[in-house]
Parts: C-alpha cells; sequence; structure tokens
C-alpha cells in the first residue's frame, strides 16, 4: 500500500489555491486557470497523469477545505460536496475536520467520514478501508503537508501551471523535501508534470 497524491495543481510561485475562497471561488481569487488543463482539450501525457491518479485507488483522504467552502461549524447537514450526487470517487473518503458530523453515503459507492482523529490514524483505517488498494491524498495545501511533513507520503505529483498567484495556501514549507527525490518530470503543452518519491 502506499499514498499517492496526484495532479495536485500549482502555480509557479507555489500556490495550490488562492486567497478568500468562497463558493463562487472555491479555489480563491486568482486561480481561475490553475485547473483549466483538466476540463479544457489536454495532451495524452496530461491525460496519462489524470487516469493514474484514479489507478488502483481504494480510499482517498482529503481536508474539509477540498470538501467544501463551509467552516467553522457545520449550520446544517445540507451540504454534501461540490461534486454532485455521485461523487467521481466510488470509495470511502475521509474527510479531516475539527467539526463532527455524521458519515454519509453517496450514489456510486462513495462513503464520506468526517474525523479529527490524528492524521496517522486516519490513515491506518483509509489503509484497512481500501483493502489491499492504494490510498490518494487530497486537498488542501495543509493536508497535503502535514503528511508530508510526518514522512506518509510515497509519491507526491505536481501539476505546475505557468501563472503567478501571489497569495492563499502554499504547497512549499514545513515539511523536510530532502526526505523526497524528485522521479519524472513531463512537460506538455500547457504545464510541467513534477513527481517526488520519498527516499527509502
Amino acid at each position: 500500500m502506499t499514498l499517492r497524491v496526484h495532479n495536485l495543481a500549482v502555480s509557479m510561485d507555489g500556490y495550490v489555491a488562492g486567497p478568500d475562497q468562497s463558493l463562487e471561488n472555491p479555489m480563491g481569487v486568482g486561480t481561475e486557470s490553475l485547473h483549466e488543463w483538466v476540463f479544457n482539450e489536454h495532451t495524452l501525457a496530461d491525460q496519462h497523469f489524470l487516469d493514474k491518479g484514479t489507478e488502483n485507488i481504494g480510499a482517498t483522504i482529503m481536508g474539509r477545505n477540498m470538501f467544501g467552502p463551509i467552516r467553522g461549524e457545520w449550520p446544517d447537514e445540507t451540504w454534501q460536496g461540490w461534486w454532485g450526487e455521485e461523487p467521481p470517487y466510488h470509495h470511502p473518503v475521509f474527510v479531516l475536520t475539527h467539526y463532527s458530523r455524521p458519515s454519509f453515503d453517496m450514489a456510486g459507492g462513495t462513503r464520506f467520514t468526517f474525523t479529527d482523529d490524528p492524521i496517522e490514524e486516519v490513515l491506518n483505517r483509509a489503509i484497512e478501508a481500501a483493502e489491499g488498494k492504494d490510498v490518494r491524498l487530497g486537498g488542501g495545501a495543509e493536508v497535503v503537508k502535514q503528511y508530508l511533513a510526518a514522512g506518509l507520503v510515497d509519491e507526491l505529483h505536481l501539476a505546475v501551471v505557468p501563472i503567478l498567484v501571489g497569495g492563499g495556501e502554499s504547497i512549499y514549507g514545513g515539511w523536510d523535501q530532502s526526505r523526497y527525490e524528485r522521479s519524472s518530470v513531463v512537460t506538455s503543452s500547457s504545464l510541467m508534470h513534477v513527481v517526488y518519491r520519498k527516499i527509502k
């Protein structure tokens, strides 16, 4: 089992989300083009990395900010994520949050579980839920950095988009980059894919 980060779009100055995230601007102000490569026409190299992000994944861990724009206590339980009635995961998803909420199931086999357990314990639960497959670590930046700082991430794929954001949530800092080595760099027409692997 490995813990993998895939297709984490990041600006040239290191931001995966801009300032002032909201329902209207879920990735923050100034990041409108950060994920265009996913939804617009893209190269075979880009598609290879998109496909790899779902290959042999049995569970996902993500932060509260990735699940939705609501901060603090849940005002109600109507918000069920950005993805509609059938999210693209089709497996158990663990959402890290300080505010408890009952788990719920969605169409297609996705089950969202909300937890404030230590990240190592959440990873162990995700490994068990994945039933022999790998675990994918989603955003946001702080969640990824926590797992990187703990040395728990086995593979980190950054999709570096040639824009400057200037502020927001940075992926850099707070973790020991010397514990990871660059394993590949692939350039497409619109961005650069950089993959790091943990040094054994």
